[in-house]
C-alpha cells in the first residue's frame, strides 16, 4: 500500500511538471519535463534499491515494509529536492548573472 501511494504521488508530480512546462512553453517542453522527471525517478530508485539491499534483510522489516518499500521511501528525498529545484522555483524572478 505504501508503494502504491508513492507511485501515485510521483504520477501526480509528473502531471504537474508536464502541465507547468506545457503552459509556460510548448507541448514538447511538457513531454521533455515528464521524461526527465521519470528518468530521475527510475535512476534514483535503482540507486536506493542497492543501498537498501545492503542494509535490510531479504524478508524486510515486516510484511508491509519490504526492500522495495524502503527504497521507494528513500527515493522521495532526492526526488523532492529535484522537483523543487526544477519545477517549483519561479524562474521569472531569477536574475541573470552580471559580468
Amino acid at each position: 500500500m505504501i508503494e502504491l501511494f508513492i507511485f501515485h504521488v510521483h504520477a501526480m508530480a509528473g502531471l504537474y511538471a508536464f502541465t507547468k512546462r506545457w503552459q509556460e512553453g510548448k507541448l514538447r517542453e511538457g513531454f521533455m519535463a515528464l521524461a526527465i522527471f521519470f528518468l530521475v525517478f527510475i535512476i534514483m530508485w535503482t540507486l536506493t534499491g542497492q543501498i537498501v539491499k545492503a542494509l535490510v534483510p531479504a524478508e524486510g522489516f515486516a510484511t508491509w515494509f519490504t526492500r522495495d518499500t524502503g527504497s521507494l521511501v528513500l527515493v522521495i528525498i532526492p526526488d523532492l529536492i529535484f522537483f523543487k529545484v526544477f519545477f517549483l522555483n519561479d524562474r521569472s524572478q531569477v536574475k541573470p548573472l552580471e559580468t
